[in-house]
């Protein structure tokens, strides 16, 4: 075969120094910038018939005395899902978690003023019969009525808000709100609080049975001093995260 000028081949030399790839750095070429990367939970609980969210006070600049999100920087060796654990459990003493799942990153890169910070944020939801034991500069918040907030950590509750009433609708994640047995009008309430609207308990045991979502246990709550029928004591059958209805949403009454 006979080569021309626009067919040449150049084969380098066996002594050749090798030419690094365009992603490898070399002389003169800038490297990949290095950024941190943070975990942070929006742990949110029904307490008192509000959802509430856990946050901690910052003691340290920036954002001194602002409340934030638990959480903080990924440690050498483990995976994100282990860090925040990690840090619920030695930061503010939470291990009581009914579910926990990933909810975004933010990668801003003015998030952080100090440097550029990723922050991967997870949603934990803690049941409303449980009331861990938490540090002085850590208490719960209204999740609707947050108090000045360090970062971007208000808009991270506002999302773990808006992915806890979407997943109310179609899966049965109400398990991770509720103890383990519960009347129907106590179930209502904690889906109140967390949708920010009525829901009527007649509905909610209609709409859940029929999903396959809770039943019966078979005992009930002994009748107060007004006397009236005993109230069924009802549970989740499954207290793991099943879609139960992929186009169902619980919207607030005369919704379009």
């Amino acid at each position: 075969m006979v080569l021309d000028g626009r067919d040449r081949v150049d084969i380098p030399h066996a002594n050749a120094p090798a030419v690094p790839a365009a992603d490898e750095g070399g002389p003169g070429q800038q490297q990949p910038p290095r950024f941190g990367h943070e975990a942070l939970a929006v742990v949110l609980q029904i307490r008192e018939g509000e959802l509430c969210v856990l946050l901690w006070r910052r003691a340290l600049p920036p954002y001194e005395g602002f409340w934030a999100l638990p959480g903080g920087a990924l440690g050498a060796g483990e995976d994100l899902g282990v860090s925040i654990r990690r840090q619920l459990a030695q930061k503010v003493d939470v291990r009581d978690l009914a579910h926990l799942e990933q909810l975004e990153t933010r990668s801003d890169p003015e998030r952080d003023p100090r440097r550029r910070t990723l922050a991967t944020a997870y949603l934990g939801l803690v049941p409303a019969d449980v009331d861990p034991i938490v540090p002085a500069d850590t208490g719960w918040h209204p999740a609707a009525d947050l108090p000045a907030m360090a970062f971007d950590h208000a808009s991270v509750v506002r999302s773990g808000r808006r992915r806890l009433r979407a997943k109310l609708g179609y899966t049965n994640v109400g398990f991770a709100l509720a103890p383990p047995e519960f009347t129907m009008s106590q179930l209502s309430g904690y889906y109140r609080s967390a949708l920010g609207h009525d829901v009527a308990a007649t509905n909610l045991r209609r709409v859940l049975l029929r999903r396959g979502q809770i039943e019966e246990t078979g005992r009930s709550v002994p009748s107060g001093r007004s006397g009236g029928r005993p109230a069924a004591l009802f549970r989740f059958r499954d207290r793991n995260l099943q879609i139960t209805d992929e186009f169902a949403v619980l919207r607030p009454p005369n919704a379009p």
